[in-house]
Protein backbone atom coordinates (compact mmCIF):
# COMPACT_ATOMS: atom_id res chain seq x y z
CA UNK A 1 0.00 0.00 0.00
CA UNK A 2 1.19 3.67 -0.76
CA UNK A 3 0.12 6.17 1.91
CA UNK A 4 1.32 10.21 0.77
CA UNK A 5 3.13 11.30 4.05
CA UNK A 6 4.21 14.90 5.54
CA UNK A 7 7.87 15.91 4.89
CA UNK A 8 10.17 17.52 7.67
CA UNK A 9 10.17 21.36 6.81
CA UNK A 10 12.50 21.42 3.83
CA UNK A 11 15.50 23.66 3.78
CA UNK A 12 15.33 26.70 1.59
CA UNK A 13 17.87 25.48 -1.01
CA UNK A 14 16.42 22.13 -1.69
CA UNK A 15 12.87 23.80 -2.05
CA UNK A 16 14.75 26.36 -4.94
CA UNK A 17 16.57 22.88 -6.53
CA UNK A 18 12.85 21.36 -6.93
CA UNK A 19 11.55 24.26 -8.57
CA UNK A 20 14.50 24.64 -10.75
CA UNK A 21 14.85 20.83 -11.69
CA UNK A 22 10.60 21.72 -12.40
CA UNK A 23 11.04 24.30 -14.68
CA UNK A 24 14.15 21.90 -16.42
CA UNK A 25 11.48 19.08 -16.85
CA UNK A 26 8.86 21.88 -18.15
CA UNK A 27 11.62 23.18 -21.10
CA UNK A 28 12.09 18.98 -21.35
CA UNK A 29 8.34 18.25 -21.43
CA UNK A 30 7.36 21.60 -23.97
CA UNK A 31 10.74 20.54 -26.28
CA UNK A 32 9.11 16.82 -26.81
CA UNK A 33 6.06 18.40 -27.65
CA UNK A 34 7.55 20.71 -30.18
CA UNK A 35 8.85 17.95 -31.88
CA UNK A 36 5.62 15.74 -31.91
CA UNK A 37 3.95 18.96 -33.69
CA UNK A 38 6.85 19.43 -35.95
CA UNK A 39 9.04 22.70 -34.75
CA UNK A 40 12.51 22.31 -33.51
CA UNK A 41 12.74 23.25 -29.87
CA UNK A 42 15.95 24.82 -30.31
CA UNK A 43 15.00 27.00 -32.82
CA UNK A 44 11.76 28.22 -31.05
CA UNK A 45 14.00 28.45 -27.44
CA UNK A 46 16.29 31.06 -29.54
CA UNK A 47 14.09 32.97 -31.57
CA UNK A 48 11.95 33.19 -28.46
CA UNK A 49 14.86 34.62 -26.64
CA UNK A 50 15.95 36.82 -29.96
CA UNK A 51 12.32 38.17 -30.33
CA UNK A 52 12.84 39.09 -26.64
CA UNK A 53 16.23 40.12 -25.81
CA UNK A 54 18.30 41.04 -29.04
CA UNK A 55 17.97 44.28 -29.51
CA UNK A 56 17.16 47.50 -28.11
CA UNK A 57 13.32 47.70 -29.31
CA UNK A 58 12.43 44.11 -28.47
CA UNK A 59 14.02 44.53 -24.80
CA UNK A 60 11.86 47.78 -24.44
CA UNK A 61 8.93 46.06 -25.16
CA UNK A 62 9.38 43.06 -23.01
CA UNK A 63 9.69 45.33 -19.76
CA UNK A 64 7.15 47.14 -21.02
CA UNK A 65 5.03 43.65 -20.63
CA UNK A 66 6.93 43.05 -17.33
CA UNK A 67 6.09 46.36 -15.74
CA UNK A 68 2.41 45.63 -14.90
CA UNK A 69 2.96 42.32 -14.56
CA UNK A 70 5.33 43.27 -11.13
CA UNK A 71 2.49 45.57 -9.56
CA UNK A 72 -0.33 43.36 -10.80
CA UNK A 73 1.42 40.28 -8.91
CA UNK A 74 2.28 42.65 -6.04
CA UNK A 75 -1.41 43.94 -6.00
CA UNK A 76 -2.80 39.74 -6.27
CA UNK A 77 -0.36 38.37 -3.61
CA UNK A 78 -1.24 40.94 -0.79
CA UNK A 79 -4.86 39.65 -1.08
CA UNK A 80 -3.53 35.46 -1.66
CA UNK A 81 -1.26 36.45 1.44
CA UNK A 82 -4.24 36.51 3.97
CA UNK A 83 -6.26 33.19 1.58
CA UNK A 84 -8.14 35.80 -0.36
CA UNK A 85 -8.24 34.70 -3.47
CA UNK A 86 -8.48 37.55 -5.89
CA UNK A 87 -8.96 36.65 -9.64
CA UNK A 88 -10.32 40.08 -10.12
CA UNK A 89 -6.83 41.88 -11.08
CA UNK A 90 -8.09 41.93 -14.85
CA UNK A 91 -10.91 43.94 -13.50
CA UNK A 92 -9.24 45.92 -11.33
CA UNK A 93 -6.63 46.97 -13.83
CA UNK A 94 -9.11 48.50 -15.68
CA UNK A 95 -11.14 50.31 -13.16
CA UNK A 96 -7.74 51.78 -12.13
CA UNK A 97 -7.32 53.05 -15.95
CA UNK A 98 -10.98 54.04 -15.83
CA UNK A 99 -10.30 56.12 -12.95
CA UNK A 100 -7.11 57.80 -13.91
CA UNK A 101 -8.63 58.80 -17.42
CA UNK A 102 -11.77 60.67 -14.87
CA UNK A 103 -9.15 62.40 -13.92
CA UNK A 104 -7.23 62.73 -17.04
CA UNK A 105 -10.84 64.51 -19.19
CA UNK A 106 -12.20 65.87 -16.11
CA UNK A 107 -9.25 68.59 -15.12
CA UNK A 108 -7.27 70.96 -16.69
CA UNK A 109 -3.63 70.03 -17.91
CA UNK A 110 -1.36 70.93 -15.01
CA UNK A 111 2.36 69.18 -12.85
CA UNK A 112 -0.73 67.65 -10.96
CA UNK A 113 -2.74 65.80 -13.17
CA UNK A 114 -0.19 62.62 -12.62
CA UNK A 115 0.07 62.30 -9.21
CA UNK A 116 -3.50 62.72 -9.28
CA UNK A 117 -4.19 59.75 -11.96
CA UNK A 118 -2.15 57.65 -9.81
CA UNK A 119 -4.33 58.65 -7.05
CA UNK A 120 -7.47 57.66 -9.12
CA UNK A 121 -6.04 54.45 -10.14
CA UNK A 122 -5.16 53.13 -6.52
CA UNK A 123 -9.22 54.31 -5.43
CA UNK A 124 -10.91 53.15 -8.19
CA UNK A 125 -8.80 49.89 -8.07
CA UNK A 126 -9.47 49.38 -4.38
CA UNK A 127 -12.85 49.79 -4.11
CA UNK A 128 -13.55 47.26 -7.26
CA UNK A 129 -12.02 44.80 -4.92
CA UNK A 130 -13.21 45.94 -2.13
CA UNK A 131 -17.41 44.67 -3.50
CA UNK A 132 -16.12 41.12 -3.08
CA UNK A 133 -14.73 41.83 0.05
CA UNK A 134 -17.87 42.96 1.04
CA UNK A 135 -19.99 40.04 -0.80
CA UNK A 136 -18.13 37.50 1.49
CA UNK A 137 -18.25 38.81 4.69
CA UNK A 138 -22.09 40.11 4.04
CA UNK A 139 -23.12 37.03 2.39
CA UNK A 140 -20.35 34.35 2.63
CA UNK A 141 -20.25 34.59 -1.44
CA UNK A 142 -17.34 33.31 -3.18
CA UNK A 143 -14.64 35.93 -3.84
CA UNK A 144 -13.01 33.87 -6.57
CA UNK A 145 -16.35 33.88 -8.35
CA UNK A 146 -17.61 37.24 -8.03
CA UNK A 147 -14.18 39.00 -8.30
CA UNK A 148 -13.47 36.30 -11.75
CA UNK A 149 -17.21 37.55 -12.77
CA UNK A 150 -16.05 41.17 -12.19
CA UNK A 151 -13.68 41.07 -14.54
CA UNK A 152 -16.15 40.87 -17.51
CA UNK A 153 -18.25 43.57 -16.18
CA UNK A 154 -15.20 46.46 -15.80
CA UNK A 155 -14.16 45.35 -19.83
CA UNK A 156 -17.90 45.89 -21.05
CA UNK A 157 -17.81 48.96 -19.34
CA UNK A 158 -14.40 50.08 -20.92
CA UNK A 159 -16.23 48.90 -24.19
CA UNK A 160 -19.50 51.03 -23.89
CA UNK A 161 -17.69 53.97 -23.20
CA UNK A 162 -15.62 53.28 -26.15
CA UNK A 163 -18.01 52.62 -29.04
CA UNK A 164 -20.64 54.81 -26.60
CA UNK A 165 -20.48 58.08 -24.81
CA UNK A 166 -16.61 58.81 -24.73
CA UNK A 167 -16.11 57.48 -28.68
CA UNK A 168 -13.56 60.30 -29.68
CA UNK A 169 -15.60 62.40 -32.66
CA UNK A 170 -12.68 63.18 -34.54
CA UNK A 171 -11.28 59.35 -34.65
CA UNK A 172 -12.91 59.47 -38.10
CA UNK A 173 -16.18 56.98 -36.60
CA UNK A 174 -13.39 54.35 -35.38
CA UNK A 175 -14.35 53.20 -31.91
CA UNK A 176 -11.74 55.12 -30.03
CA UNK A 177 -11.36 57.56 -26.88
CA UNK A 178 -9.78 60.11 -27.26
CA UNK A 179 -5.90 60.74 -26.05
CA UNK A 180 -4.36 61.81 -22.56
CA UNK A 181 -3.28 65.29 -22.74
CA UNK A 182 0.74 65.46 -23.03
CA UNK A 183 0.48 66.35 -18.86
CA UNK A 184 -0.96 63.02 -18.27
CA UNK A 185 1.35 60.81 -19.88
CA UNK A 186 4.06 58.92 -18.23
CA UNK A 187 7.83 60.38 -19.01
CA UNK A 188 10.63 58.35 -20.30
CA UNK A 189 14.27 57.36 -18.20
CA UNK A 190 16.44 55.74 -19.98
CA UNK A 191 14.14 54.88 -23.34
CA UNK A 192 11.54 52.95 -21.07
CA UNK A 193 8.81 54.89 -19.51
CA UNK A 194 9.07 55.28 -15.84
CA UNK A 195 7.24 52.94 -14.79
CA UNK A 196 9.84 50.49 -14.27
CA UNK A 197 11.31 52.45 -11.37
CA UNK A 198 7.40 52.60 -9.92
CA UNK A 199 7.44 49.02 -10.22
CA UNK A 200 10.72 48.61 -8.60
CA UNK A 201 9.68 50.93 -5.51
CA UNK A 202 6.51 49.50 -5.15
CA UNK A 203 8.39 46.50 -4.90
CA UNK A 204 10.69 47.69 -2.38
CA UNK A 205 7.67 48.90 -0.21
CA UNK A 206 5.53 45.94 -0.57
CA UNK A 207 8.58 43.73 0.65
CA UNK A 208 9.03 46.26 3.84
CA UNK A 209 5.41 45.97 4.60
CA UNK A 210 5.11 42.15 4.40
CA UNK A 211 7.97 41.90 6.59
CA UNK A 212 9.01 44.44 8.37
CA UNK A 213 5.73 46.30 9.33
CA UNK A 214 2.15 45.13 12.11
CA UNK A 215 0.35 45.34 9.02
CA UNK A 216 2.08 42.70 7.31
CA UNK A 217 2.20 40.34 10.33
CA UNK A 218 -1.85 40.71 10.87
CA UNK A 219 -2.08 39.97 7.18
CA UNK A 220 0.02 36.84 7.66
CA UNK A 221 -1.64 36.02 10.87
CA UNK A 222 -4.97 36.79 9.12
CA UNK A 223 -4.05 33.92 6.44
CA UNK A 224 -3.34 31.33 8.77
CA UNK A 225 -6.56 31.40 11.00
CA UNK A 226 -9.16 34.06 11.39
CA UNK A 227 -9.74 32.54 14.76
CA UNK A 228 -6.04 33.06 15.91
CA UNK A 229 -6.22 36.53 14.34
CA UNK A 230 -9.40 37.16 17.07
CA UNK A 231 -7.89 35.80 19.42
CA UNK A 232 -4.56 38.00 18.81
CA UNK A 233 -6.54 41.38 19.04
CA UNK A 234 -6.21 42.07 15.73
CA UNK A 235 -9.09 43.89 13.90
CA UNK A 236 -10.29 41.47 11.23
CA UNK A 237 -12.27 43.68 9.48
CA UNK A 238 -10.03 46.59 10.03
CA UNK A 239 -7.08 44.17 8.26
CA UNK A 240 -9.54 43.20 5.52
CA UNK A 241 -10.61 46.22 4.10
CA UNK A 242 -6.82 47.76 4.34
CA UNK A 243 -5.59 44.47 2.68
CA UNK A 244 -7.67 44.45 -0.29
CA UNK A 245 -7.79 48.03 -0.64
CA UNK A 246 -3.93 47.77 -0.92
CA UNK A 247 -4.62 44.22 -3.04
CA UNK A 248 -6.81 46.11 -5.89
CA UNK A 249 -5.50 49.55 -5.49
CA UNK A 250 -1.88 48.29 -6.45
CA UNK A 251 -3.34 46.41 -9.90
CA UNK A 252 -5.40 49.87 -10.70
CA UNK A 253 -1.82 51.68 -10.37
CA UNK A 254 -0.60 49.35 -13.20
CA UNK A 255 -3.57 50.06 -15.02
CA UNK A 256 -3.31 53.30 -14.76
CA UNK A 257 0.33 52.94 -16.14
CA UNK A 258 -0.55 51.39 -18.99
CA UNK A 259 -3.19 53.61 -19.99
CA UNK A 260 -0.61 56.67 -19.69
CA UNK A 261 2.48 55.17 -20.67
CA UNK A 262 1.68 52.77 -22.85
CA UNK A 263 -1.63 53.59 -24.86
CA UNK A 264 -1.83 56.88 -24.47
CA UNK A 265 -5.92 56.78 -23.90
CA UNK A 266 -8.18 54.17 -22.44
CA UNK A 267 -8.93 51.06 -24.25
CA UNK A 268 -10.75 48.03 -24.02
CA UNK A 269 -7.51 46.17 -25.63
CA UNK A 270 -5.66 47.55 -22.51
CA UNK A 271 -4.29 44.47 -20.64
CA UNK A 272 -4.26 42.01 -23.10
CA UNK A 273 -4.87 39.35 -20.42
CA UNK A 274 -2.33 40.47 -18.14
CA UNK A 275 -4.20 40.79 -15.08
CA UNK A 276 -4.78 36.90 -15.51
CA UNK A 277 -0.99 36.11 -16.37
CA UNK A 278 -0.24 37.90 -13.05
CA UNK A 279 -1.99 35.22 -10.85
CA UNK A 280 0.23 32.50 -12.51
CA UNK A 281 3.53 34.76 -11.80
CA UNK A 282 2.63 35.29 -8.38
CA UNK A 283 1.67 31.58 -7.80
CA UNK A 284 4.65 30.87 -9.38
CA UNK A 285 6.62 33.56 -6.87
CA UNK A 286 4.93 31.98 -3.71
CA UNK A 287 3.81 35.95 -3.07
CA UNK A 288 7.49 37.04 -2.80
CA UNK A 289 8.08 40.64 -3.93
CA UNK A 290 11.83 40.20 -4.86
CA UNK A 291 10.67 36.93 -6.58
CA UNK A 292 7.93 38.20 -8.58
CA UNK A 293 10.26 40.53 -10.39
CA UNK A 294 12.18 38.04 -11.51
CA UNK A 295 9.28 35.36 -12.87
CA UNK A 296 7.33 38.33 -14.06
CA UNK A 297 10.08 39.25 -16.47
CA UNK A 298 10.63 35.70 -17.33
CA UNK A 299 6.96 35.42 -18.37
CA UNK A 300 7.67 38.95 -20.49
CA UNK A 301 10.49 37.07 -21.98
CA UNK A 302 7.60 33.97 -22.76
CA UNK A 303 4.84 36.76 -23.99
CA UNK A 304 7.08 38.99 -25.89
CA UNK A 305 9.03 36.12 -28.03
CA UNK A 306 5.86 34.48 -28.37
CA UNK A 307 4.41 37.20 -30.74
CA UNK A 308 7.99 37.42 -32.37
CA UNK A 309 7.36 33.35 -33.41
CA UNK A 310 4.85 34.26 -35.70
CA UNK A 311 6.87 36.67 -38.07
CA UNK A 312 10.42 35.34 -37.68
CA UNK A 313 8.93 31.62 -38.10
CA UNK A 314 5.29 31.72 -38.84
CA UNK A 315 4.57 29.92 -35.88
CA UNK A 316 1.79 30.59 -34.08
CA UNK A 317 1.98 32.39 -30.31
CA UNK A 318 -0.02 29.93 -28.67
CA UNK A 319 3.17 27.57 -28.83
CA UNK A 320 4.57 30.43 -25.79
CA UNK A 321 1.16 29.99 -23.96
CA UNK A 322 1.83 25.92 -24.07
CA UNK A 323 5.10 26.28 -23.04
CA UNK A 324 3.59 28.97 -19.72
CA UNK A 325 0.93 26.36 -19.11
CA UNK A 326 3.85 23.24 -19.25
CA UNK A 327 6.03 25.39 -16.77
CA UNK A 328 3.02 26.22 -14.66
CA UNK A 329 2.33 22.52 -14.04
CA UNK A 330 5.45 21.30 -13.38
CA UNK A 331 6.07 23.83 -10.90
CA UNK A 332 3.21 23.73 -8.84
CA UNK A 333 3.23 20.14 -9.05
CA UNK A 334 7.13 20.42 -7.67
CA UNK A 335 4.89 21.95 -4.62
CA UNK A 336 3.21 18.75 -3.99
CA UNK A 337 6.88 17.22 -3.57
CA UNK A 338 8.17 20.07 -1.21
CA UNK A 339 5.61 19.09 1.30
CA UNK A 340 5.05 15.28 0.65
CA UNK A 341 6.37 12.14 0.12
CA UNK A 342 4.93 8.57 -1.19
CA UNK A 343 5.73 5.91 1.10
CA UNK A 344 5.11 2.51 0.81
CA UNK A 345 3.86 0.51 3.90
CA UNK A 346 3.96 -3.27 3.67
CA UNK A 347 0.32 -4.90 3.46
CA UNK A 348 0.57 -6.83 6.82
CA UNK A 349 1.11 -2.95 8.08
CA UNK A 350 -1.48 -2.09 6.24
CA UNK A 351 -4.09 -4.72 7.08
CA UNK A 352 -2.78 -3.84 10.89
CA UNK A 353 -3.96 -0.31 10.60
CA UNK A 354 -6.74 -1.30 8.81
CA UNK A 355 -8.53 -3.45 11.69
CA UNK A 356 -6.89 -0.93 14.24
CA UNK A 357 -8.79 1.83 12.85
CA UNK A 358 -12.23 -0.30 12.52
CA UNK A 359 -11.79 -1.33 16.16
CA UNK A 360 -11.84 2.30 17.03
Amino acid sequence: MIRIVTKPEPSLLRENLLRIGAVACALAASALIMVLIGYSPLLVYTKILEGSLKSAYRFRETVNKAIPLVVLSLGIGTAFRMKFWNIGAEGQFYLGAFGASLVAFGLPPSPALLPLMFLAGFAFGGLWALVPAVLKARFAASETLVTLMLNYVALKWIAFLQYGPWKDPAASGFPKIAPFPKEGVLPSLFGIHVGWLIALALTAVMYVVIRKTKLGYEIDVLGESEATARYAGIGVTRVTIVAIMLSGGLCGIAGMMQASAIEHSLSEQLSGGLGFTAVITTWLARLSPPVIVIVSFLFSILIQGGAFLQSSLKIPASVALILQGIILFFVLGSEFFVRYRFVRTPARHAAASADKEASK
